[in-house]
């Protein structure tokens, strides 16, 4: 009988103690306190009166205006709101996710393009239903076929699914609807606004791709600082162009690869990048001191060097010579046809800085996994034919 009181009084205090422990950051003071004298009366108790304190106890105990004890699910909720705190707390220190916005490292990396049927090179696009395409491959129909023609016009923006779209009028009474921005779907689309479309006249038939989704990589730079040829995302603070914040016109974030440290000469002669680093005797070619430049320098599969036709005002041009500043990085896209980079705006500071490219994880396609693994398409990269190199869609 002796045993049994005791393992009852041994029970009871490990309920009271574990229930105040789970319950101690939402316990007042007098709450608290009168925990405390609960077990004091369970602990005192003798034999003779251990029978009668536990059941006084248990009552007491009940009749603490206690939080609802929470559930198993409740339980669980909470498990999931810790680990996803961690989770987020680890990506902010180690990883951080990024979405490829322009064409400005293709072919190396994709922003939001146009891909038109007889330019794919991947047979699944064209034969998976649309909702399983749309999902592995990140790509939207694009396809429009003029009714009665005339002027073509641009509508408000829409929104969609994956993309907002754009509404299309012709003065003939056509509403065509396309993926994409204005600037986007102009790129694209096989017509001049300038000039009257013909009635029954494909202006797109194909797909447009959502850009590479890719993980950032941010704890490396603290080891060790940037290398050349290294893809790294930097923010837009404090970096302008034609007196415009390149934040108002074109986001809080870029991606470019690192052409150049601190203290390195620079020139760019016949769309050749030359480097002169710090403290040595002579200018050589990017591509020879920076393995990782040689397939943009290739001529290959959209690569196509670092052209120097750009404003005489800025520092680069003509073959002009230029240091780049302490605690500065030079940052120029691979493709350097249509790339707004630090040719524009200038060198970027190492607080810019956010991370190294890592892994493009979505969509499908022969970029996913290790950023820049991937040497360029054996075919002649050619002539640009509007606003991009007709080969880089080959991909």
């Amino acid at each position: 009988m002796k045993f049994l009181l005791e393992r009852k009084r041994h029970k009871l205090a490990a309920e009271i103690k574990a229930r105040q422990h789970a319950e101690e950051d939402l316990l007042s003071p007098a709450l608290s306190s009168q925990f405390d004298k609960l077990l004091d009366r369970l602990q005192s108790a003798g034999s003779a009166e251990l029978p009668e304190t536990i059941d006084a106890v248990k009552k007491d105990f009940a009749a603490l205006p206690l939080p609802e004890k929470r559930g198993t699910m409740y339980a669980f909720l909470d498990l999931i709101a810790v680990v996803g705190a961690v989770a987020f707390g680890l990506r902010g220190l180690f990883f951080q996710p990024f979405q490829i916005p322009t064409s400005s490292m293709q072919p190396t990396l994709y922003g939001i393009h146009y891909v038109s049927k007889v330019n794919a090179s991947n047979p699944y696009i064209a034969k998976l239903p649309a909702p399983l395409k749309n999902l592995l491959f990140g790509v939207v129909e694009a396809f429009a076929v003029t009714g009665n023609g005339g002027m073509l016009n641009f509508a408000a923006k829409e929104g969609g699914w994956l993309i907002d779209r754009t509404r299309l009028l012709t003065d003939g009474g056509d509403s065509i609807s396309l993926p994409g921005n204005e600037s986007q779907v102009l790129s694209y689309i096989d017509a001049d606004p300038q000039q009257p479309l013909p009635a029954g006249k494909v202006i797109a038939d194909g797909h447009v791709s959502l850009g590479d989704h890719l993980f950032v990589e941010r704890f490396s730079l603290y080891l060790s600082p940037p290398k050349r040829g290294d893809i790294i995302v930097f923010t837009t603070d404090n970096l302008s162009y034609n007196g415009e914040p390149l934040a108002a016109s074109s986001g809080n974030y870029y991606i470019k690869r690192v052409a150049a440290l601190p203290l390195d000469t620079v020139k760019i002669v016949d769309n050749q990048l030359y480097v002169k680093p710090y403290k040595a005797a002579n200018f050589s070619k990017i591509q020879e001191i920076a393995p990782k430049f040689r397939k943009v320098y290739s001529g290959k599969g959209g690569y196509h060097g670092h052209l120097s036709d750009i404003p005489d005002t800025l520092p680069f041009a003509n073959g002009s010579e230029y240091t780049v500043p302490e605690d500065h990085y030079l940052m120029l896209g691979d493709n350097s046809s249509f790339s707004l980079d630090s040719r524009y705006f200038g060198p970027v500071h190492r607080n810019n800085l956010v991370g190294r490219a890592f892994i493009t994880f979505y969509p499908l396609s022969r970029r996913t996994g290790l950023i820049d693994r991937q040497e360029p398409l054996d075919t002649p990269t050619g002539e640009p034919v509007g606003n991009s190199y007709p080969v880089m869609y080959r991909q």
